[in-house]
């Protein structure tokens, strides 16, 4: 387990703790703090989804990873805030519930919001844009009266343009439309030689063997392919730009509907090759502010329960508690089973917890 102490608690009782979590399509990340800034816990889980609340069997498997991340931890949680992809408030009535069962929280001490709601609170103290980009896409911002607006977030099968569930199946489109055409074209396409030694074999079989037996997370993951083959193939370096200006074009509708604000980018699309943001950037109207997401989202969950906790306690002094320890996960941390190990984590995550 994670663990850190850094100086003398303060007035605060100890026993004060808040837990943050942010949870995706190809992985759930969470932290656990005391009043003094101590991180207690820290640690990746399984992927949740707001859309596994439709039937019984999906609500189990969510009830497996939120119990997962409950056991892992030291202690439980006095207050909690939760960003989860495929959430919105019709879930509420399964989720909050869920939540407060789990981890022993009130009603009060409980929110549950969509990731794209949680990154946009991570990026802007006011308004601003956020455009994610990981396994799907979306952009969105969080007005002055905290209503959310976006643009995207279809989901795979209608949209998602941009995403890396889209650059994968893309990718794999074109290679087998060339294949239509041209039997046999795939052996002068490095994107191909790429694509079909991941999948295991360049008949149509294994494509579809793999494809249909992947995960929606672990064919976003195929789009790390493309990307690794854009510096010798025009046709995925294209793919990536394509991408960039799919991404943008989400920022276009609400700057059009909002008028100018400030735009950041979250998600690993846009880690995946500099030609995505490139692209990106160029299609957006001149001047106009791009920025990096500088606040994990389950960090940004942790402050969020802070202010939660505070306005439910009374205690104002727990949102001024200045908070010095960096966030550590990875090897070592209280990882629940079921995921790779975690990445490393940015050092100082929780800085600006205070």
């Amino acid at each position: 387990m994670s663990t850190a102490s850094s100086r003398e608690p303060s007035e605060t009782p100890a026993a004060a703790s808040v837990l943050g979590i942010d949870a995706g399509g190809t992985g759930t990340r969470f932290v656990l703090i005391l009043a003094d800034g101590q991180v207690l816990a820290e640690g990746r889980a399984p992927a949740l989804s707001g859309t596994q609340l439709f039937d019984t069997a999906g609500e189990a498997a969510a009830d497996v990873v939120l119990g997962g991340i409950a056991r892992a931890l030291p202690v439980l949680p006095q207050a909690m805030v939760a960003g989860i992809t495929g959430y919105d408030q019709a879930l509420a009535r399964k989720m909050v519930p869920r939540l407060m069962q789990i981890f022993g929280t009130t009603e009060a001490c409980t929110q549950a919001m969509s990731d794209i709601e949680l990154l946009c609170h991570a990026a802007f103290a006011g308004d601003g844009i956020v455009v994610y980009a990981g396994t799907g896409s979306v952009a969105a911002l969080v007005d002055a009266m905290g209503h959310m607006h976006r643009a995207g977030g279809r989901g795979a099968l209608v949209d998602d343009a941009g995403s890396g569930h889209w650059i994968a199946r893309e990718a794999l489109r074109q290679v087998w439309r060339a294949e239509d055409e041209e039997p046999g074209a795939w052996q002068r396409s490095p994107l191909a030689h790429a694509l079909f030694e991941h999948v295991g074999g360049n008949e149509w079989a294994h494509t579809r063997q793999w494809v249909y037996g992947a995960s929606r997370g672990e064919l976003g993951a195929l789009a790390t392919v493309v990307a690794a083959s854009a510096g010798k193939d025009a046709a995925a370096l294209a793919l990536l730009e394509q991408a960039g200006r799919e991404l943008a074009r989400l920022a276009q509708v609400l700057l059009r509907r909002y008028g100018r604000l400030p735009v950041a980018v979250a998600g690993r699309v846009f880690e995946l090759h500099p030609a995505i943001e490139r692209a990106f950037v160029a299609a957006l109207p001149a001047g106009c502010e791009v920025e990096h997401l500088q606040e994990e989202p389950h960090v940004a969950a942790a402050r969020m329960a802070w202010r939660l906790l505070a306005r439910v306690s009374g205690a104002a002094a727990l949102t001024q508690t200045p908070v010095t320890q960096d966030a550590r996960g990875g090897p070592g941390g209280p990882d629940v089973p079921g995921v790779p190990p975690e990445q490393p984590a940015v050092g100082g995550a929780l800085a600006s917890l205070a």
